[in-house]
């Protein structure tokens, strides 16, 4: 049987043939991100340890590359992100979802080998090197919980917060009108609900239309495709509302479950947003 190559081609891009004007090309690490394959950061980490290959040649830093350059990339960059874990955590209310601030701890501080959940189907075992550029992949405010990623894949961060994401997000999210704390929803104009659906702006910006649904008499269903900063919580205020609890339950195709607050999961090798 041959040896498997030490370098894999990577895949083309579907672009129409070079024109003059496609000679200015695209740096090497946003080739390669664009291609699925890693982040910018992580692409810059293989050309400098000399895994990735332009038209036969070890690239050097900073290289720009047309969609007719050849890239093949060392199968040790392969065996590197086979081992960066994605983290599956129900934040509790009270931890935030980046770096500290104002006294309060980062969900990241909720992750070691204690608060393993027993029903992780995964089999991984835990290790403190993977805390390593473990870093959340989208917001979850602090007064919120539920289903927080973290990530030392740039592919997922890319997936999940990059510029093109289109993964919706669902949160149950419980209302008070008002005065009004029970039944809220016979009280709440159907207008208003409308709104929250489509025709809310947030800092002078458009929202994207949205899925809200009455899933009991106090509480609402949201599905978004974008993150704007405490957005559920802004847009209810605007028609009136105010939150009293949020709870994110799915991302994608990926479920909360029951995972228990403060327990967290491995992303499993069959699972994908």
């Amino acid at each position: 049987m041959a040896d498997t190559p030490r370098f894999r081609r990577a895949p083309m891009p579907n672009r129409a043939p070079a024109t003059v004007a496609d000679a200015g090309a695209v740096r090497l690490n946003k080739r390669l991100a664009d291609l699925g394959l890693c982040s910018r950061r992580e692409a810059d980490e293989w050309i400098e340890r000399g895994w990735v290959r332009v038209n036969g040649q070890v690239a050097p830093m900073g290289l720009k590359v047309t969609p007719q350059d050849r890239v093949s990339v060392d199968r040790q960059a392969d065996a590197m992100q086979a081992q960066r874990v994605t983290i599956l955590l129900h934040k509790p209310v009270g931890y935030v979802s980046g770096q500290a601030e104002d006294g309060h701890q980062p969900a990241v501080t909720l992750i070691d080998a204690r608060s393993h959940w027993r029903g992780d189907a995964s089999q991984q075992r835990f290790s403190p090197a993977q805390l390593r550029g473990l870093a959340p992949a989208g917001r979850l405010d602090i007064d919120s919980t539920g289903l927080l990623v973290l990530t030392q894949d740039g592919r997922v961060a890319r997936q999940l917060i990059g510029e093109d994401s289109d993964i919706d997000k669902e949160y149950l999210v419980r209302v008070a009108y008002g005065d009004v704390m029970a039944d809220v929803q016979a009280e709440f104009p159907p207008a208003q609900l409308a709104r929250l659906r489509h025709g809310l702006s947030l800092d002078g910006q458009a929202l994207r239309p949205a899925q809200v649904d009455w899933q009991n008499p106090e509480q609402l269903r949201f599905v978004l495709r974008e993150g704007r900063k405490r957005q559920i919580r802004r847009m209810c205020e605007l028609v009136g509302l105010k939150v009293t609890g949020l709870k994110r339950v799915r991302i994608g195709r990926v479920l909360l479950g029951q995972l228990p607050p403060g327990q967290w999961r491995y992303l499993g090798p069959r699972e994908g947003f």
